[in-house]
């Protein structure tokens, strides 16, 4: 067990809110979850103590938190030995090239086949396990249907290390996809904050009285009849932020029926969206190391589809 101790200097509205911001190193999800069992002790300005367990307890100037983090368990996900793409590896981290209906770690509905299951075998075990035992060295996501590259970590460090990195958007990631219909600039930027949809839960949208800042820049690649072929900096990272902002200026990712229409014309598995370069500081030489991961053929060829078509 390692306890984390906090002196509030400062009003805050939301417990949960203040940890992401002093405990980078874990997910909101994961923080939300230690609260929720207990593991969060509110000392106030008196001395006495109380388990919180509501994620947005509001804290108050001189008051003490303590955020009591079990020891990891032991990885019970099952190692598969599923091929994978990798870009980079070395002893703190490698590089993977996610393919199309990949899932990238387990959960209901997904209890194996993720990528986490095959870099368990590719890792013989040796992976961060900061984000829990259903996600060892899993420090950022890519959707089950987008491509690309993907950061794993193997130790603790370079997951702190990255996850710092993510928390101050200064991991640069570029990405290509096709959108429907064709942008009126050739550049431009898209500033809307993303949170959960007001009505379907299981869905993100711009949400501009609870969501957090998201900003996508863009900048046209090349145009077709019907379709644009764009390549997209996040300056932020929420959950489906290409995807929602797209759609949020009238051109969904091509194939997204989550966003875009339900029909696409194309035979299609989900969105045409893929994470081509991602670049960071690494954790231990300190220096910065970019990777650009290949468009898939699927995406080759529709492109070309796309240009006879023109």
């Amino acid at each position: 067990m390692q306890e984390y101790v906090f002196e509030i200097a400062a009003p805050e509205k939301r417990l949960d809110s203040f940890l992401v911001r002093e405990m980078p190193d874990f997910s909101r999800s994961y923080l939300q979850k230690l609260i929720a069992e207990g593991n969060v002790t509110l000392i106030d300005i008196s001395g006495k103590k109380d388990i919180v367990k509501k994620n947005g307890k509001e804290i108050r100037t001189g008051e003490k938190i303590i955020v009591s983090v079990p020891d990891p368990e032991p990885i019970s996900v099952e190692a598969e030995n599923i091929p994978l793409d990798i870009l980079y590896e070395d002893d703190d981290l490698l590089i993977v090239n996610k393919p199309k209906g990949m899932v990238v770690h387990p959960a209901p509905g997904h209890p194996s086949g993720t990528l986490v299951n095959a870099l368990l075998w590719h890792c013989q075990g040796q992976l961060s396990g900061i984000n829990g035992v259903m996600r060892p060295g899993i420090v950022h996501r890519i959707d089950q249907n987008t491509t690309g590259s993907l950061i794993v970590c193997k130790t603790d460090q370079a997951h702190s290390s990255l996850a710092a990195q993510l928390k101050v958007h200064s991991i640069h990631r570029v990405y290509r996809a096709i959108v429907i219909g064709n942008l009126k600039e050739d550049s431009g930027t898209i500033d809307a904050p993303v949170g959960r949809h007001p009505v379907d839960r299981k869905k993100m949208a711009v949400n501009r009285k609870n969501g957090r800042d998201a900003v996508t820049h863009y900048r046209v690649l090349e145009r077709f009849k019907g379709y644009t072929y764009v390549e997209l900096e996040l300056e932020t990272g929420r959950t489906h932020q290409i995807r929602v902002h797209m759609a949020e200026i009238g051109h969904p990712v091509l194939g997204d029926d989550v966003y875009g229409p339900s029909k696409c014309p194309f035979d299609l598995q989900g969105q045409t969206l893929h994470a081509m370069v991602i670049g960071f500081i690494h954790p231990t030489t300190g220096k910065y190391v970019e990777f650009t991961a290949p468009l898939p053929e699927y995406f080759e060829k529709l492109l070309e589809t796309l240009r006879q078509r023109t």
